[in-house]
Formats: C-alpha cells, sequence, structure tokens
C-alpha cells in the first residue's frame, strides 16, 4: 500500500479521474475488517489471509503529470502473478500478536514457530570469532567451501545421502532454498502436488512460479500422512513437483520409510515428477520415530531435491541460512535465481559470511547436533507430552499425535457453529481463533491456512510455564464458549 499511497500524497502535482480517485481512496482504506469484540475489533484473521482484501488492489486509473505540455500516463496497476499470492497467515498473526503485546496487552504467542532456546553458545562464539577476524566480506554465491563441504559430510553421515560441494546451495534461509527450487523446476501450467495439511508458503510459491498446487488431503484419523493411493490418482502429464515435509509442519507428523517407499514407487513411474523434501524438522524428532531422507531411498536421488536448513534444530532463526542439495544441474539452476535475486550482476550475493562460520560451528557440534540440540529436543517433547494430556482431557478436541517438530493441529469443529452475544458466530477455525484472542489473549493460528478449517495450529516453542498458562486461558475460553452461546 505504500508505493500507492505515496502516489497519492503527491497530488498536487498529479491528477486523478475522480472515478479512479474514488476507487483508490476506497480500495486503500485498508483491509474489510469482521466484527471483533473489546480492544481487538481491528483484528481479523479472515482480512488477513483473504487475498481479494489483502493484495494491494488491481487499479486501471493513471496518474498524470504535465510535463513540457504533455501528458504522460503512468499504469500503477500490479501483475497477475503477484495478485495471485497471499500473505503469510503466520507472519500475519505473529505481527498482530506482538503490536498488542508492545501496547500492553497480555498476549501469549503461539503462533510463530521459532523456538524460545538461546543460539547454543559454540555457534554463537564462532560467529563473533568471525566478525572480530574481519571474515566479513563476501563469499561465493553458492556458500563457502568450507560449509558446503561440511554440509556434504552431514549429509553422508546422518542421511545416508553421498553429493559433492557443488551439488550444495547456501541461502538465507530454507524458505529462499524452497521458493528458488520451485522457480527453477516448474514451467507455466506446471502442478505441484501438496499434502495438506500444508506449510502456508508452498501453494504461494508454486503460483508465484505460475504453476498450479494440487491440494492432496489427508486425515487427523491418519495421522495426517499422505494416501499413496490418493497421490496415484491425482498424477497426470503436468505433475512436475510433489512436496513432502517431514517432520511436518503444521502437523508434527513424521513419514515412516515403509510408506516413503510406497510414494517412491509411484514416482518412479512418472517421468517429470520430481520430489521437494523439505527436512527442516529432521533433528527435532521424539522416538521411536525416526527421519528417513526421501533422496536416500532407491531410485530417488536423481529427482529429490532436499531443503534444510539450521533455523529449527540450532535455535538459528535469526541467523538466516539454509541450503538445497541435489543433481548439479538441478542446484546449479536454483544458484542462478540467487544470483540476480537482488537484481544485480554481482555474482558473490549469497549468505552471510558470519552466519556461514557459525553453521560450520552447528555442524561441527556432533551427529545431529550433539547434547545441545538433544537437550532442547527433550524439552520439546516435555511440552508436547502436557500439552496433548492437557487437551485430550478437554471436552470434544481431537489429537493426532505429533512425532516431531515442535506444533500440536488440534481439530476443534466440536466448538463451531456456537454464536455469542457482542462477538458473532463461531464459523470456523479462523473465528474460533478470533474469539480465543478476544477472550483468552492467545494468539494461533486458523486451521484454514494450512489447508484443513476444523483444526488450530498451536506452536509449542515457547516455555512450559507459558504453554500452562495458555491452556488454562483456553480451557477458561472454551467452557464460556459453551456456556455463552446462544440457541439457535
Amino acid at each position: 500500500m505504500a508505493a500507492a499511497s505515496s502516489y497519492c500524497g503527491h497530488a498536487s502535482s498529479s491528477v486523478v479521474s475522480t472515478e479512479a480517485q474514488n476507487k483508490l481512496h476506497s480500495d486503500l482504506r485498508g483491509p474489510k475488517y469482521l466484527s471483533f469484540s473489546s480492544q481487538f475489533r481491528s483484528l481479523s484473521f479472515k482480512s488477513l489471509q483473504n487475498s481479494e482484501d489483502l493484495r494491494l488492489p488491481k487499479i486501471s486509473a493513471v496518474l498524470r503529470t504535465d510535463i513540457d505540455s504533455e501528458t504522460m500516463e503512468v499504469d500503477i496497476s500490479l501483475s497477475s502473478r503477484v495478485n495471485s499470492v497471499k500473505p503469510s497467515m503466520t507472519v500475519a498473526i505473529t505481527d498482530q500478536a506482538t503490536a498488542l503485546a508492545q501496547a500492553g496487552v497480555p498476549v501469549i504467542r503461539l503462533a510463530a514457530g521459532e523456538p524460545d532456546f538461546d543460539t547454543p553458545a559454540v555457534i554463537s562464539e564462532a560467529g563473533i570469532k568471525a566478525i572480530r577476524e574481519g571474515y566479513t566480506k563476501y563469499t561465493p554465491n553458492a556458500g563457502t567451501m568450507e560449509l558446503r563441504a561440511a554440509i556434504c559430510h552431514k549429509l553422508k553421515e546422518e542421511n545416508g545421502i553421498s553429493y559433492t560441494p557443488d551439488q550444495i546451495l547456501v541461502s538465507n534461509g530454507a524458505k529462499q532454498s524452497i521458493l528458488q527450487a520451485v522457480l527453477a523446476v516448474c514451467s507455466p501450467g506446471d502442478e505441484v502436488l501438496i499434502p495438506a495439511p500444508f506449510w502456508v508458503s508452498y501453494p504461494e510459491m508454486a503460483r508465484l512460479a505460475d504453476a498450479n498446487p494440487v491440494i492432496l488431503p489427508t486425515s487427523l484419523s491418519a495421522n495426517f500422512l499422505l494416501d499413496p493411493k490418493l497421490l496415484e490418482a491425482k498424477l497426470s502429464e503436468k505433475s512436475r513437483l510433489l512436496i513432502l515435509c517431514s517432520p511436518s509442519n503444521p502437523t508434527g507428523s513424521v513419514y515412516p520409510r515403509k510408506l516413503l517407499e510406497e510414494i517412491a514407487k509411484i514416482v518412479a513411474k512418472h517421468p517429470r515428477l520430481l520430489v521437494l523434501s523439505d527436512e527442516i524438522y529432521e533433528h527435532i524428532i521424539y522416538a521411536p520415530a525416526t527421519h528417513t531422507s526421501f533422496a536416500s531411498l532407491p531410485g530417488m536421488w536423481d529427482r529429490t531435491l532436499t531443503v534444510n536448513g539450521f533455523s529449527k534444530a540450532f535455535a538459528m532463526t535469526g541467523w538466516r541460512l539454509g541450503y538445497i542439495a541435489g543433481p548439479k544441474h538441478f542446484v546449479s539452476a536454483c544458484g542462478k535465481i540467487q544470483s540476480q535475486v537482488r537484481l544485480t550482476l554481482d555474482p558473490k550475493f549469497g549468505a552471510s559470511s558470519i552466519s556461514q562460520k557459525a553453521a560450520v560451528a552447528a555442524l561441527g557440534m556432533g551427529f545431529a547436533g550433539g547434547k545441545a540440540v538433544a537437550a532442547m529436543v527433550k524439552a520439546f517433547r516435555e511440552r508436547r507430552d502436557y500439552l496433548v494430556q492437557s487437551f485430550g482431557a478437554m471436552e470434544g478436541v481431537k489429537i493426532s499425535e505429533p512425532q516431531g517438530a515442535f506444533y500440536l493441529f488440534l481439530d476443534f469443529s466440536f466448538y463451531y457453529g456456537s454464536t455469542i452475544d457482542n462477538f458473532g458466530a463461531i464459523t470456523g477455525s479462523e473465528a474460533l481463533c478470533r474469539y480465543l484472542l478476544d477472550k483468552a489473549q492467545v494468539a494461533l493460528v486458523p486451521g484454514d491456512a494450512f489447508g484443513d478449517d476444523t483444526c488450530i495450529r498451536i506452536s509449542y516453542a515457547e516455555s512450559l510455564t507459558t504453554l500452562q498458562a495458555a491452556v488454562e486461558r483456553i480451557k477458561d475460553a472454551l467452557t464460556s464458549l459453551k456456556a455463552d452461546a446462544v440457541p439457535a
């Protein structure tokens, strides 16, 4: 909106037709807010998510400036590609909850997937040492040879996959790696197959590549795992990319090796079909579950792009570092995109030199991150166990116990259909999240952002004390919801 607003601010030297100006002012007044009781009336998750409300308006108006007695017209409309993309719901809610907290509202924020632990000291010290030793210059676009070699060693030892440094691309986070992979392999009209519930960015990345997201629904009763028969039924000549995330965001589900082998057999029948394996949560996993890298399965190395990073397991979210591993021709294509990501001809644009030094230290902490990561995983498991027990005791709440990551994806549809005075109807996950923020002052993410409106995602990347307080607030709010519901 800022760009469009700045044009309006120079109205003294620009003229917009009356009809267009009225349209512009109407569209720039902001998203259409749903009613929202008490001090949170201005917040609406649905308005944040709905692309019709959030995206910048496609305006046919032009701005006119008189130059040498001639009229210059400027088209300020946006591309259909940008207009097709929805902003991240988790980012929007996290920003709103943070603003409320800064305003003095005691909001408990369980929306973001950011570990509450500090980065392990050995990693931070490596970053500090890099600064002190002047390691602050550009690095190669693909990442330092030191780090890429360390990633190759990690993938061989921990995942059973062999790569050479020229088959590794280091980026500013796993999210950038995924986007570049989608852009590199997908052409307009291709199909990207995405099991639901899904991470909110997957479908939008497909749309940015002018590809079509094909959603493959899963069920809580099947632990939100993809049915191979459904995958086989949905494949076509347009199918280009299957995205798998294990352990999963938002469900915490872990794909067992046997199921991945069934999927691999289907993938092998389709020469055009590639697999993007998002393994960012691989170390946050709870026994007896184990992690299997898709590229390690027979025949899958040649058609798998493996994405990982340092943000989750190593508590390095602010260090902004991820990577992709795969066949050289695919990884080189991703690198070509990365070299131009800032519209510069400088081939040295890449990840932070300091973060890369820190990442080498992280990979040197031992198998699967050693004792430091194991301690964090132990804490995550304790939090998971507490939440599963607590929500399992609540009326109407359905649970698929997560085996990894740090999310619960809970079915709260039992509470849909209620109508509350001075609030309105609880029609789905978005309305229930608004109600819980209003009544309980707990920020959660509606399941419809992840492709399943029956559920709500809760991040337990917060302290056990914080989670205990959140559970009590949510419990009280749900009890009030049933008690205060207006009879139909």
